[in-house]
């Protein structure tokens, strides 16, 4: 299954956004992102699922896609698009709990984890830190562009690139091998969250250095 387009993928933090979350997806949905992860796996499931269910009715119209951060069972139980599941997630049961049409990424944070993928089950990967990130400062060293590519040459599926990443820098991500990049803090933390996805999905769209 192919990436959404734009290769843009919003992952959610309620913790450090400046509004609410149906509010900074508006934003970004306007802004022309078409891909989002609800990240709140502090709430309770019945939040979580409540949540799930307001977003995907935001993103119907414009045919989004909505994600998971979380149990595939729930993502099943309120028809999200697939789940991003943490380094080490069982693929295989997200596999067959989903169904062939879910999207499903995996997290890594280094060559044997990216290379240990398995591109029947998986679709993406997400990795970093590339850059030092406010997010989750401390979260591992960062990868820089050298260790995103090992990763990206190493890897069977598409890699999107995390951590810290922003207008400025998100073309080197590119230029390493990735897919796509994924964003969340200096989105939820933005006094104009459409103007950063607007950037950030303009330099997405810069052809890929060679």
């Amino acid at each position: 299954m192919s990436l959404p387009s734009p290769p843009l993928l919003l992952i959610t933090d309620r913790h450090q956004a400046r509004g609410d979350i149906y509010g900074i997806a508006e934003a970004a949905f306007s802004a022309g992102c078409r891909w989002l992860s609800l990240r709140e796996k502090d709430l309770p499931q019945a939040q979580q699922r409540e949540l799930l269910h307001g977003l995907l009715d935001r993103a119907q119209k414009i045919q989004a896609k909505i994600l998971l951060h979380g149990d595939p069972a729930l993502a099943r139980q309120t028809n999200a698009h697939g789940v991003h599941l943490s380094a080490g997630g069982d693929a295989a049961a997200a596999r067959r709990m989903l169904g062939k049409g879910a999207l499903i990424g995996v997290s890594v944070h280094g060559v044997e984890e990216a290379r240990a993928v398995d591109g029947k089950l998986v679709d993406y990967v997400i990795a970093g830190p590339v850059f030092e990130t406010q997010s989750k400062p401390g979260y591992g060293p960062a990868l820089g562009p050298e260790g995103l590519a090992l990763i990206a040459e190493a890897c069977r599926v598409p890699v999107v690139a995390i951590g810290g990443i922003d207008p400025q820098n998100a073309p080197d991500c590119r230029a390493a091998g990735a897919a796509g990049i994924a964003v969340m803090g200096g989105v939820m933390r933005a006094n104009i969250p459409a103007e950063v996805v607007a950037q950030l999905i303009g330099a997405l769209a810069q052809p890929r250095p060679r």
